[in-house]
């Protein structure tokens, strides 16, 4: 059944894309309640998770969604027209590749999969079905900030990108977190961003570790900053810090040939991190009241290209770019470790 198609059993209006959601733990939870509450044009029809009882507890949340108890349901249901995937990542390749095999559009949260080889199949499936299914959860392509400095790259406002300048920081980070977590749960933004708004990937990335607040948890390197080169020469610094304290903030800084812009700090108000916790200026707690707004847009960006049948919305992360963020994530992990830069090994992009 297509994504134009509607059962008349269903009470939703022909129109309305039936999403089935796999996974719903928070995200999946936020998802939940974003589609039912908030998304024009769509409805949840099947939720599954690997835990029953948080799917019939999501699901009574989104009038007229039933729960089953596998994943393989989600995709192979006659009432799922497209379908979100919120479950733990190493799954992902596994559940995207079955949404191609079926034909349904699908948005994956990061990551597209676990290494790049993985990524690549998937990028290889979509190549032989022909057309774009895949999305891949990269909200920030859609903050209000995010799309206005790009629009004033595409314009040439800013002149030729000689350095784009990121900064992460969190309150606190889950027990156990280490610095191969920075990479992959922290750092793997901001690497999706140098695809974003460079529209090339990075070539090498080299760690530098400065002496560590005593705040961090043992054994994780925090502050840590990663340095990545590009092809056209534009250098990208990523300063992460995780141990704050304080709130959530995420800034960017784009230095071009014709001037310098900068997206995420707050106009009027010095943020003021204090060593006993608190903190001033509007700084949310976590990365879901920051973002909230980019994750509505994007998911009612995929549900009208699903609906015009392009599957895939503009400005949206693809299959390919979840194969660059891994290769880069990759490159990152090694110069963990690594006396020097390490090089970005890609391979080639499928027409």
């Amino acid at each position: 059944m297509t994504a134009q198609q509607s059962s008349p059993a269903q009470s939703a209006a022909p129109q309305d894309i039936r999403v089935g959601v796999i996974g719903v733990g928070r995200m999946g939870a936020d998802h939940v309640e974003r589609i039912a509450r908030r998304t024009k044009g769509a409805r949840v029809s099947v939720v599954s998770d690997y835990l029953r009882e948080t799917a019939e507890k999501v699901s009574a949340t989104a009038p007229g969604s039933r729960v089953v108890d596998t994943w393989q349901e989600v995709v192979a249901a006659e009432d799922v027209d497209a379908v979100l995937i919120a479950s733990p990542g190493q799954f992902h390749r596994e559940q995207v590749l079955a949404c191609i095999a079926a034909g349904k559009p699908v948005l994956c949260e990061k990551p597209l999969a676990m290494n790049p080889s993985d990524a690549y199949d998937v990028v290889l499936a979509e190549r032989e079905a022909g057309h774009p299914v895949v999305s891949l959860g990269f909200m920030r392509r859609f903050d209000a900030g995010y799309g206005e400095l790009k629009d004033a790259l595409e314009a040439g406002d800013l002149g030729t990108p000689l350095l784009l300048n990121c900064k992460h920081r969190n309150a606190d980070v889950l027990p156990g977190f280490t610095d191969t977590h920075m990479v992959y749960d922290s750092a793997v933004h901001e690497i999706d961003a140098i695809s974003f708004f460079l529209e090339e990937p990075a070539v090498s990335v080299q760690t530098v570790m400065p002496r560590s607040t005593e705040k961090a948890p043992e054994g994780l390197h925090d502050p840590l900053l990663f340095l990545f080169r590009t092809a056209s020469g534009t250098v990208v610094t990523d300063e992460l810090w995780v141990s704050t304290d304080a709130g959530y903030e995420v800034r960017t800084e784009l230095v071009g040939s014709l001037g310098a812009a900068t997206i995420g700090q707050e106009s009027g108000l010095v943020t003021t991190q204090q060593a006993d916790g608190r903190w001033g200026g509007t700084v949310p707690a976590d990365f879901r009241p920051r973002f909230a707004a980019a994750y509505d847009a994007e998911v009612q960006a995929w549900i009208a290209a699903v609906a015009d049948g392009s599957n895939v919305a503009p400005r949206s992360a693809t299959a390919w770019d979840g194969y660059v963020a891994a290769a880069m994530c990759e490159a990152a992990e090694q110069s963990l470790t690594a006396d020097g830069p390490v090089e970005v090994t890609l391979l080639e992009q499928p027409a």
